[in-house]
């Protein structure tokens, strides 16, 4: 399966780092492809270098201003001219998502997957990664605005909020019908 990981480029401390790299080691184990925004710095290079590590494939989707950071030795490495299109090669190249800690980069691509998947414009499983409660503010407001009827279908349907990796896992696997 390709599973595209949105994150930090940003280097952060060990309560997001080592939960990352074991997930990313399940992925590799499992036979999976990376697809990230293909930087070797911060949290994004904690992802490949364990997916790589353990065995998996990396495909890299770069961005002309950023391309200087671009990970050597993926094996893919597509460079776009602007974010909107990285985000759509992203997406054309994803079996699932998984949103990880991040900053507003992150949360762009997060709610552009999800506000896609909304209207129907894909049906992949999405997970948020809510790595030592990162995410609990956002998963609030994500319930408010289901409680208050500003999402039209059940947030359940939208994305699955797992705090561990193994979880986020088994998720994608199941909805993928390989587990």
């Amino acid at each position: 399966m390709n599973i595209c990981v949105f994150c930090s480029a940003s280097d952060l401390d060990d309560r997001y780092t080592v939960p990352a790299r074991e997930f990313a080691g399940l992925l590799g184990k499992g036979g999976h492809t990376l697809v990230w925004g293909g930087s070797d710095s911060g949290l994004m290079k904690v992802v490949a270098d364990g997916v790589q590590e353990a065995g998996g494939r990396l495909v890299g989707v770069s961005v002309e201003f950023l391309a200087h950071l671009a990970r050597p030795g993926a094996d893919e490495m597509v460079v776009t001219r602007d974010l909107a299109e990285r985000k759509a090669q992203l997406l054309a190249r994803a079996d699932a998502f998984v949103i990880m800690v991040g900053g507003s980069g992150t949360l762009d691509e997060a709610t552009e997957i999800l506000e896609l998947k909304k209207h129907g414009l894909h049906a992949r499983p999405v997970v948020l990664l809510n790595t030592a409660g990162f995410y609990d503010g956002l998963k609030e407001q994500f319930q408010r605005m289901e409680a208050e009827g500003f999402l039209p279908v059940p947030l359940t349907e939208l994305v699955f909020f797992a705090e561990e990796g193994v979880g986020a896992l088994a998720y994608l696997e199941e909805q993928a019908g390989t587990r």
